[in-house]
């Protein structure tokens, strides 16, 4: 099968690529290589798909390009079976200093993505949404796909206009399309600013994990692999088409709890230290995943406990090239 991933150098694209190539499937990635952390973890990840791709024999091609430029969508689409559309600007600090740019991106780049399919017979099209379309005051945990949709940051009103698109054009156009809310995913090759690799990188530095706000706000963190399944499934099963669907670890902690317990895996002797939070950050997030139970057979496997356990050993194998560009996020 020919797959396209967008956004494919980044942390889940660059997983996704990975295991379809595993899988024996041709892969073409496209990915802007915007620097928004460092760009030689996206680097790292191109080159294990490079060396996958040549152990097993696929045809693997990378596309430095924009998901908003139309023409080269048109014409990578064209020949595809399936598009994996991962690619989005992340971040929702960032999108209130820039919600012009997050619309360009993830609603724009999404429709650029799901007009190029009109013009072929693709199987799917699988969009890449988050739990920021939630808004995560608190209201409604565990989040159902069926709760209102009530986004506090430009990024996830940007999220919550793509996942719409593709449903209305799954009804208008006919076109195969599935959205997934990824609720914090965090795994190898994350991003240097997110909690889990800041929580780990101070604490292996004998630095106090710092938490930002009281540490009572919650998290539901999803092991990367769990998404990986997800979107595994997705190549065959036509069960979810225009569907929505949590994808998350159906549980969740406090994030003092967290820092507590990379702490204590890491450096029990340290204390907790506390900093000022960001408004647009959400109080609580909690995936419902019955919905992708049933349709797809989505079963998370990992805690978050066991999750953590397994990125700190990954740490600690890769420490010598991933430290450094978390510790200068």
């Amino acid at each position: 099968m020919q797959i396209l991933v967008t956004g494919g150098a980044g942390f889940i694209g660059g997983h996704l690529v990975e295991q379809f190539l595993r899988d024996g499937h041709d892969v073409t990635v496209l990915d802007v290589m915007h620097p928004y952390y460092d760009l030689k973890i996206k680097e790292h990840t191109l080159d294990v798909h490079q060396s996958i791709a040549e152990a097993e024999g696929c045809t693997y091609a990378f596309v430095e390009g924009d998901v908003r430029n139309s023409n080269l969508v048109d014409d990578l689409v064209s020949k595809t079976d399936i598009v994996f559309h991962q690619a989005a600007r992340a971040g929702v600090r960032d999108s209130v200093a820039e919600p012009r740019v997050y619309d360009e991106v993830n609603v724009d780049g999404t429709l650029n993505i799901l007009d190029a399919a009109r013009e072929t017979d693709i199987e799917r099209i699988v969009v890449a949404s988050s739990s920021s379309v939630y808004g995560g005051r608190g209201e409604y945990v565990p989040f159902e796909e069926t709760d209102p949709t009530l986004p506090v940051s430009p990024y996830g009103a940007s999220k919550l206009a793509a996942e719409r698109y593709a449903a209305a054009y799954h009804e208008v156009y006919d076109i195969s399309t599935v959205s997934l809310r990824y609720f914090t995913v965090y795994g190898p090759r994350m991003r240097p600013n997110m909690a889990i690799s800041n929580f780990v990188s101070r604490c292996m530095n004998g630095e106090s994990p710092v938490v930002y706000g009281d540490g009572t706000q919650t998290r539901d963190f999803t092991y990367i692999e769990d998404i990986v399944d997800a979107n595994l499934t997705l190549l065959e099963s036509d069960e979810a088409d225009g569907e929505v669907l949590n994808i998350g670890s159906s549980d969740n902690i406090e994030i003092r709890a967290l820092a507590t317990e990379v702490r204590d895996q890491l450096a029990p002797e340290l204390e907790l230290e506390y900093a000022e939070r960001y408004d647009a950050d959400a109080e609580h997030t909690h995936a419902a995943v019955s919905k992708a139970d049933e349709l797809i057979g989505y079963s998370p496997e990992y805690t978050i406990r066991e999750g953590v356990k397994k990125f700190v050993d990954w740490y600690r194998e890769n420490q010598e090239w991933y430290e450094p560009l978390v510790r200068k996020s």
